[in-house]
């Protein structure tokens, strides 16, 4: 996996702890779920980018 695609998705995981966290803040359960999808978007992606690396080696 590139460092790119790292700090890409790790920009997108903080990204949606903060959205998550400011849904919680403010009680809106639409933002709070959004930032949890954001989450699991990133962990997605990041999974998918070590299966490919699993496979390159």
């Amino acid at each position: 996996m590139g460092i790119s695609d790292k700090i890409s998705n790790k920009a997108d995981d903080l990204a949606g702890k903060a959205k998550e966290g400011a849904g919680k803040a403010t009680g809106d359960k639409s933002t709070e779920n959004e930032g949890k999808i954001d989450q699991a978007k990133a962990n997605l992606k990041d999974a998918g980018e070590k299966i490919k690396d699993a496979f390159k080696n």
